[in-house]
């Protein structure tokens, strides 16, 4: 019987038109047996693991100060591609991916947070161009996604959908595990399970850590799925939050690599760079390039903070062993299956280039760097919590330098996309079964818009001409296949041509050279226009690492490839490029839906882990938050609704019979205002109202606290926290989940005893929004990739 057709999705199912009787026992009644839809023969099982934030030059398989044994295990069984690139930024990364689109083609020329009406940039995939995950479902593929997944539109990221963008059901997987943020707390993740919120299993003083619950459900769910359908082959995304800050690690990991980073940045990439010339994952004449501008020397760190900037590499480097370990937990557990062999293994070594968005000396809480209160944490903060960083006590990250040790031998870093900092990351392939060499290289470019065809050709699967009726835009990346056999080595490149953008930052690759303009440094703001960029030349075919601009030399060429990006830009969306900050933050300006766009929210008992971008905002304003309950038999006890975390956010509970409210400032302390007076018993309205002092951003306020039209009690608070409360927490009614907000209680068993009927914030009128910096509004969304 030959194969179904498979170019238009779903399968139409065929009618019988053979003979019909009039009872089921008569002979000649037949009917042909029930045919399920299932891949070609020979189509194999499909493991993409990406892991995030990770430059090239971190990974031992690449040369780096990280052991990472089962990548390299990988490595022994596959491929190791030097030339292969992402998008220089997380969710574009992402959404390349998994479409095999480029990104500005499925609307993610930026982040979801500063989408745009513009189709380039509106965070929405259009129907024309169907996920990955869906078309091998539709070919009978299990799906399913760990971990990571930051594409959903910032309004449609509750639980109320719509789920277009999710990635069940919307990007094709039929189960999902993970967060849908930029990043989250490894010790307390904000979870989903499909679309559900749910909470982890435990604390981590009992053991809890994102890293191993994700892997545990993708072994569970692979266990299940081939007990239950062993002939049905399955697409399985593994994208853990490692190494995106927080870098959050049990110590014993960290405490591996205790002294090994005290030479500092500049000598790590020195050793980094030889140890790559030894492996061959660059050209043997390459050149390290200069430490990019702007970036400071290890020697011109002070003594004071030098042992907690080395402390901030172990953790890192801890943590990205530690992932490397669970993806060897889950490789184990494929080999246990008798699986692996016949498994497409795709392990990409980042989603971009290491990030530089940890300030010039780290930070033990990024919050400081998101609320622009830097000062707060100084040098001597920093090292007098040096045995905070990695832990629960921490929402940490490393310093600058750190970052672009960590994408030696290049220049740059994450969000550059003009250069190989940015968007190089090592990359390997495996498929014993599916003549795949082993323990071979290739320096063939190639980009992350290629896994896509590469994993319908080595299934047989077509490209779908429809889906869901609708036509389908071609795919845009170039298979990898004809390099996997022993000849591939000597393939002519496929993928000749291939530009780069993000936030003005910009390139374009044709055949062995690159043109680069660098707009904006990855911890500043867009400062001038893009005529005044600057644009490189590099012959990357002679010069592997973008080390010799030869502008000045070639301006004809360099004038042929500008040209040639402009071409590439209109093709793919890119036009208009688009550096604007304040108006893309400004929904109405941006041209963007929004969930809250009232000066008054009500919540109800079971709403949970609700964002701050689709909850009230209540930063540098006056507000009041008003609830009706029903204390239980031993008073008001329990939190009514909570905000953020033990990192930042505010609570307004009931402890030892009396109304309280907490503001925790980052972390660095907490004020608890406690009321003079008991709740009174019965059902009723209790009431915190804040009275903010005004004057500008972040400044203190006044907290008085009410039953009815009782006072019970009052306070101050010194000084608040002016951007963002967190970047995972959450705003919780009935309880605080995850890291608590007040020292009053712990992480759980904090919930309301009593009756809580619904809590309801209501506005002033004192809005101070306008006061913030346009720039810094920028930053803060980078940071969140």
């Amino acid at each position: 019987m030959p194969d179904r057709q498979r170019s238009i999705l779903p399968i139409p199912d065929l009618v019988h038109t053979g003979m019909v009787t009039a009872d089921a026992t008569d002979p000649d009644t037949h009917f042909p047996a029930i045919s399920p839809v299932r891949p070609p023969q020979g189509a194999p099982n499909v493991l993409v693991v990406l892991i995030d934030d990770t430059g090239f030059g971190a990974s031992s398989a690449f040369g780096g100060p990280v052991q990472t044994p089962n990548f390299e295990r990988v490595a022994a069984a596959g491929l190791k591609y030097t030339r292969f690139h992402t998008t220089a930024l997380c969710s574009p990364t992402r959404a390349a991916l998994l479409s095999g689109r480029n990104h500005h083609t499925v609307g993610m020329g930026g982040i979801t947070e500063i989408a745009t009406s513009a189709p380039g940039y509106s965070s929405l995939r259009p129907n024309s161009c169907a996920p990955l995950a869906e078309t091998l479902k539709l070919n009978g593929y299990n799906t399913s996604q760990f971990g990571k997944c930051h594409e959903v539109p910032v309004w449609q990221a509750s639980e109320i959908g719509p789920f277009d963008g999710w990635p069940s059901p919307g990007n094709g997987f039929e189960y999902f595990y993970g967060f849908i943020g930029g990043e989250t707390n490894q010790w307390y993740p904000a979870l989903y399970e499909n679309t559900v919120p749910v909470e982890p299993w435990g604390t981590p003083e009992d053991g809890y850590h994102f890293m191993g619950d994700m892997t545990d459900k993708a072994i569970a769910w692979t266990r299940a799925q081939k007990s239950l359908a062993p002939d049905v082959p399955f697409f399985t995304y593994f994208a853990p939050g490692a190494t995106h800050a927080p870098h959050h690690v049990p110590t014993e990991w960290a405490d591996e690599y205790k002294g090994k980073f005290d030479q500092g940045w500049d000598e790590v990439r020195k050793e980094t760079f030889a140890r790559q010339l030894e492996l061959g994952v660059i050209a043997p004449d390459s050149v390290l390039t200069e430490r990019s501008p702007g970036i400071p020397a290890w020697d011109e760190m002070s003594d004071l903070i030098k042992p907690a900037l080395a402390r901030q590499m172990e953790v890192y480097a801890g943590f990205l062993a530690y992932a490397d370990h669970h993806v060897g937990l889950l490789l184990d557990a494929y080999d246990e299956l008798g699986i692996l062999d016949d498994t497409l293994v795709y392990v990409i070594i980042g989603d971009n280039g290491a990030s530089a968005e940890g300030s010039m000396h780290g930070t033990t809480n990024e919050g400081f760097t998101i609320n622009h209160m830097n000062d707060l944490e100084t040098e001597q903060y920093v090292a007098d919590h040096i045995d905070d960083i990695g832990t629960p006590r921490s929402y940490n990250h490393y310093a600058v330098g750190w970052a672009h040790a960590m994408d030696t031998p290049y220049q740059w870093t994450k969000q550059v996309a003009s250069h190989w900092g940015g968007t190089r990351n090592g990359t390997i392939v495996s498929w014993p079964n599916g003549g795949v060499e082993k323990g071979g290289i290739r320096n063939h470019f190639s980009h992350v818009i290629d896994v896509a065809p590469t994993v319908l050709e080595a299934a047989g699967i077509p490209e779908p001409s429809t889906v869901n009726g609708v036509t389908q835009r071609p795919y845009e990346g170039t298979p990898m296949n004809y390099t996997f056999g022993s000849d591939g080595e000597k393939a002519e490149e496929r993928h000749t041509t291939q530009y780069f953008e993000m936030v003005g930052n910009r390139a374009i690759y044709h055949k062995g050279w690159t043109a680069v303009a660098k707009h904006k440094d990855p911890w500043l703001g867009s400062s001038h226009g893009l005529d005044e960029d600057v644009w490189e030349l590099y012959n990357v075919e002679e010069d592997w690492t973008q080390s010799n601009d030869l502008a000045a030399q070639e301006p004809e060429r360099l004038a042929h490839l500008k040209e040639l990006f402009l071409i590439q830009a209109a093709r793919y969306n890119v036009l208009p490029l688009d550096i604007r900050t304040a108006e893309r933050f400004n929904p109405d300006l941006a041209g963007r839906p929004q969930l809250v766009v009232a000066d008054t929210q009500k919540f109800y008992p079971g709403m949970k882990r609700l964002s701050e971008n689709t909850t009230i905002n209540i930063k540098n304003k006056s507000w009041t938050v008003t609830a009706s309950i029903v204390p239980g038999e031993s008073g008001a006890e329990g939190v009514i609704i909570a905000q953020g975390g033990a990192y930042g956010g505010w609570s307004f509970y009931g402890h030892a019979g009396k109304l309280a409210f907490a503001y925790n400032l980052l972390g660095i302390e907490t004020a608890v205002i406690h009321s003079d007076l008991d709740v009174p018993e019965g059902e009723q309205e209790l009431r915190a109202h804040f009275a903010y002092d005004g004057g500008g951003l972040g400044k203190g306020g006044t907290v008085t606290l009410y039953a009815g039209d009782q006072l019970l009690g009052e306070g101050r608070i010194e000084k608040t926290i002016p951007f963002q409360f967190s970047f995972d927490e959450t705003v919780d009614v009935g309880a605080d989940l995850a890291s608590p907000v007040s020292p009053d209680y712990g992480a759980t068993g904090n919930a309301f005893t009593g009756t809580l009927h619904w809590v309801r914030i209501d506005l002033g009128d004192d809005d101070h929004s306008h006061l913030i910096d346009d720039e810094h509004r920028l930053a803060v969304a980078m940071l969140k990739q």
